[in-house]
């Protein structure tokens, strides 16, 4: 009974009882217009006291209503109302102008539906209730059975009176019914005639991608000059420390490799999140290249202790800038991976060279810890990871897939760099021409 009397009753019932009574507000300027036609058709000069006439207007001013529909603004308003007093989803719904032929007819059915069953559920809401309440107040007041009201002589009888508000209650209760069940018929149907189309959905989805990988791109970015910057800030200051008292040249070193660092690190952060803002990030201080700053970064790296040996066997210059970029910051993450895992005093070996057209880069160093991979993985899906590692090497998998290249990380059996036991070896593959 409860579940019943909220079905009728409840708020979102209410909510969609002034949805359709609003329809219905918005049709009276329609039936106007009918009216102006079927009065001279019919040579009728009182076209709202016969009834007939009244639904002959409606019907004419249903078509008219169907027209006007066709302005831009009509769907972003329906949609909203059917938001917010019909509980549909917005998700389900599309609140930008109909563009297509398709939307704009789905449009119209929409707006022509809503007009006339709020026009009808208007009428009886507002000729029903006070019917209603006569015929449960006539076995009282005596005064209401007079003929004045134009009720029929079938109340004369007491067994009339006696089911006058019986009849009564139920003639509200039949209201409530007809209300609810229309605006739950309007809820249902709204998805199909207001929302997307496929091409909007398939628009939509290919914004929502093209906003994700904006911010996978910008992700990347923060993770690998941040956390490279971090990791290294942290190791030379570690340094530093150790040997305060016993060689002063080489905290002085490792001082000014933490603020060229720090420095290099805040120039990017603004490059970045100028773009997250704006969309791009003019007067910025541009992304770092292998042509650029391949130099700067090991100098940087072995200010923290590390024993980093480089081999470039290419010609950073004569790389595409996009190419330049991205090595860069695959060396950068490799030497992070490094230092975070095989600690600070870590042998790095960093090769870059040219081989078939692509540009290959290897950097390999010992394994101090246990490793989650047992040999060399070629990265088609999650890229590997090291014991407590974090999103480094998902990155570069990242950057070489939108390269179009391949990458084999994990651990190798054979030392590294006069070290025994196994080798940590990140090998990456990147077409230097292509669709990239």
């Amino acid at each position: 009974m409860r579940q019943a009397a909220r079905a009728l009753f409840g708020r979102r019932a209410r909510l969609r009882w002034v949805h359709l009574v609003l329809g219905g507000a918005l049709a009276m300027p329609y039936v106007l217009v009918g009216s102006l036609i079927i009065g001279p058709a019919t040579g009728s000069t009182n076209v709202f006291g016969s009834f007939p006439l009244q639904l002959a207007s409606f019907g004419v001013g249903l078509p008219l209503a169907a027209v006007t529909s066709l302005f831009p603004l009509t769907r972003p308003l329906e949609a909203a109302a059917v938001r917010w007093l019909c509980g549909v989803d917005a998700d389900r719904l599309a609140f930008g102008p109909a563009q297509t032929r398709g939307e704009k007819g789905r449009t119209a059915g929409w707006f022509t539906l809503h007009l006339g069953v709020g026009g009808i559920i208007a009428g009886m809401s507002l000729a029903v209730p006070p019917f209603a309440a006569v015929l449960i107040l006539l076995p009282v007041f005596a005064v209401l059975r007079g003929t004045r009201l134009g009720l029929p002589e079938v109340f004369d009888h007491a067994w009339a009176l006696a089911l006058a508000p019986v009849a009564g209650a139920a003639m509200l209760v039949a209201l409530a019914g007809c209300a609810a069940g229309s605006g739950a018929l309007l809820a249902r149907w709204a998805p199909a005639l207001l929302g997307p189309s496929p091409e909007g959905r398939l628009a939509a989805a290919e914004a929502r991608a093209a906003d994700l990988a904006v911010r996978n791109r910008l992700a990347r970015e923060l993770h690998d000059s941040v956390g490279h910057a971090l990791s290294a800030v942290t190791l030379q200051a570690s340094a530093a420390r150790r040997v305060l008292d016993s060689d002063p040249e080489f905290v002085r070193e490792a001082l000014a490799a933490i603020e060229d660092t720090t420095r290099r690190t805040v120039g990017e952060l603004d490059a970045v999140l100028g773009v997250l803002r704006e969309g791009d990030a003019p007067g910025t201080a541009p992304a770092p290249t292998l042509a650029a700053d391949l130099d700067g970064l090991l100098s940087r790296t072995r200010a923290g202790g590390a024993r980093v040996s480089a081999t470039v066997d290419a010609d950073p210059e004569a790389l595409p800038p996009l190419l330049s970029r991205e090595a860069y910051r695959i060396v950068q993450e490799g030497l992070s991976n490094a230092l975070k895992h095989a600690g600070e005093r870590v042998a790095v070996d960093v090769r870059i060279a040219e081989a078939d057209g692509d540009l290959e880069i290897t950097v390999e160093n010992p394994v101090t810890g246990p490793a989650t991979a047992t040999g060399p993985t070629t990265v088609t899906g999650p890229a590997p990871s090291r014991s407590g590692g974090g999103h480094g090497l998902r990155g570069i998998a990242d950057r070489v897939r939108l390269l179009g290249g391949t990458m084999t990380a994990g651990p190798v059996a054979g030392p590294a760099m006069g070290s025994s036991g196994e080798t940590w070896r990140l090998h990456v593959c990147l077409p230097m021409k292509g669709p990239a």
